[in-house]
Order: structure tokens, then sequence, then C-alpha cells
């Protein structure tokens, strides 16, 4: 294996970063992939050149490069985030709901873990168990306007306006931008009519 301080590796592994940033993602994958013809087990490359192909929308090849890296590394925290996240995306919200319970098993307070899980058990339906997750995380951050909306959603969908409304409230005094998520979310489809939320979302 390459030194993971190889002054070579690290140059281009920065160019391959730095046209991810300005969303050059089809570019980025080619230097990241100068590095893994060198040495295939290079886990930074595996893991962006996996982000970069989840962002692009080819699951099945961000997953088998997070595969890898865990070969390496099992308990990469950052690979089995991103492999959650292209599992929720790719709607296997079985495998992505099981990597974070493993997770969570060994880090129950690890914030990122419970926001893919509250999110992944808000796709299933199990609103109830979602808010346990979004609570969890208040605890520690009562104002993250993401947890805040995702709570407000899942009181919603449970028929529990004037919560989801307080909620909604309190995350839109986050941000503006959740108005703009309010209006498009058909969490709030059945309050389009509810004269609190249209004030709210003006």
């Amino acid at each position: 294996m390459i030194d993971v301080e190889d002054p070579k590796t690290n140059s281009i592994l920065d160019e391959g970063n730095r046209l991810f940033l300005q969303g050059k993602l089809r570019e980025a994958i080619i230097y990241y992939d100068k590095i893994l013809d060198v040495n295939p087990q290079h886990l930074s490359s595996l893991n962006n050149k996996g982000y970069a192909l989840s962002k692009l929308k080819d699951y099945d090849n961000a997953l088998r490069c997070y595969d890898a890296a865990l070969e390496v590394s099992p308990d990469d925290l950052s690979v089995l985030v991103n492999k959650i996240s292209s599992f929720r995306k790719q709607g296997n919200f079985d495998n992505a709901l099981s990597i974070c319970n493993n997770i969570l098993k060994n880090n129950p307070k690890y914030n990122i873990a419970l926001y893919h899980k509250e999110r992944v058990l808000f796709s299933m339906g199990n609103f109830d168990e979602s808010v346990l997750c979004c609570n969890q995380i208040l605890n520690d951050y009562p104002n993250n306007g993401d947890v805040l909306f995702d709570k407000s959603c899942n009181f919603a969908m449970l028929s529990r306006n004037d919560e989801a409304l307080d909620l909604l409230e309190h995350a839109i005094s986050q941000g503006i931008q959740y108005k703009i998520k309010a209006k498009k979310s058909k969490s709030f489809e059945k309050l389009s009519d509810n004269p609190r939320f249209k004030k709210l979302i003006l």
C-alpha cells in the first residue's frame, strides 16, 4: 500500500476534491481513479468516488466503492454514513436502517446516524419512531432547523396539526428555506387550507 502521506497521491486527491466541490463530479472521479489504479485500497479515494457517484445517482457503483472502503476500514463512520445515504436514496430502507442501528449500538449519541434514521423511518411510514429520533437530536441541538422541520412533517402525517405547526414555525424561525420546503412538501397537503399554515408559508 502507498503511504497515505505520499505527496503525489495527496496532490491528486486535492485536485479531485477541488473538482468535486466545483460540481465537476465526472472529472473528479478521473482523479480518484488515478489513485485507485495504483492503490485500489486508498480509503479517501474510494469514499470520495462513491460520494461523487451517489451525487450522479449511480447508487450501485457508489455502494461498490463504499463496500471496498469498508473492507479496508470496516468501522469508518464517514463511509458507513455515505452508504446509508445511498441506500436511502435508492429506496432500500431496510438496509439503510440496519446500518443506522449498528452505528447507534456503539455510538448512541451519533447525531448524523440519528438524522438518517429519522428520515428512513419517516420514509417507511414509522412516524412515531421517527419523532423519537428527532427528539434525541433536538435534546442536544434544540434549534436544528432540518430536524425541527422533519419532526413537524411527522406530526403532520400523524394529524397532530397544532404541534406540527408549532414546530414548523420554530423551523422557519431558523431559516426562510423551511417556508419553501413546507410549500413543496407532501406532508402538509392536508393543511393547505389551514389559515395558520397559509400564514406561516406566506
